[in-house]
């Protein structure tokens, strides 16, 4: 299927399950043309109406459709607001990336003001305090400890994990950039810096976790050096 045969086929499924939608956005792997086998549809609808209750403000549901799973993210105007400023809290704008890099399948005069609202809020970068920063060198020290101190495969191997994906988020929010979590990690990482990514991303995928190790303490002193005595959280 074609990236215009998908766009139909959407167009199609709003009509049918989200007829009042406001505005309606293609997103993930399918609007970016990198299907895979696995792919499904990821849907961002925002408009009044949308639910059964009156009071319901957002759903997030997949649907069978025309031989595709398509996962949708639905919202009312007011509750996109809130998820929005939610993600960005967090540090990880998803529903705002869905709006500002997705395909347009439905759109109204409010969306170029809703794009042009979030895209400034996510240009200008995360807001983080010192004490945020302070906690995730906390926690990657702590992690780091647990990986030298790990005589078991098993337990090395899932600390590991959970140190690349903690030092690679304190990596890109020192550097005033939004983190990811799954597979959007290694990639926003690569955008960042390239070489540093590679240092972590190697010795990990060798197995190596000596080298992985001395890779993270490496980072670890570049935000300032390891953190545990005294600290409060």
């Amino acid at each position: 299927m074609t990236g215009e045969e998908h766009i139909a086929l959407v167009e199609r499924f709003v009509a049918a399950s989200y007829p009042r939608a406001m505005i309606a956005i293609m997103a993930g792997s399918t609007a970016r043309g990198e299907r895979t086998r696995t792919s499904d549809i990821d849907l961002l609808v925002i408009g009044e109406g949308l639910f059964a209750q009156a009071d319901q403000g957002s759903a997030a549901t997949c649907e069978a459709f025309e031989g595709e799973i398509v996962e949708v993210f639905a919202y009312t105007p007011a509750a996109f607001e809130t998820w929005a400023q939610r993600d960005l809290d967090q540090f990880r704008p998803v529903v705002v990336n869905m709006l500002l890099d997705g395909v347009v399948v439905r759109g109204s005069e409010e969306l170029v003001a809703l794009r042009a609202r979030w895209d400034a809020s996510r240009a200008a970068g995360p807001v983080i305090d010192p004490h945020e920063l302070d906690l995730r060198r906390y926690i990657v020290t702590d992690l780091l400890d647990d990986l030298r101190d790990a005589t078991d495969a098993a337990e090395r191997l899932v600390v590991a994990g959970a140190l690349f994906e903690r030092t690679a988020q304190l990596m890109l929010l020192r550097d005033r950039r939004w983190v990811a979590t799954g597979k959007h990690l290694p990639r926003v990482l690569r955008a960042m810096d390239a070489a540093r990514a590679e240092a972590l991303i190697a010795p990990l995928l060798s197995g190596d976790s000596t080298r992985f190790a001395d890779a993270v303490e490496d980072e670890l002193m570049r935000a300032g050096g390891r953190l545990q005595t005294g600290f409060v959280r």
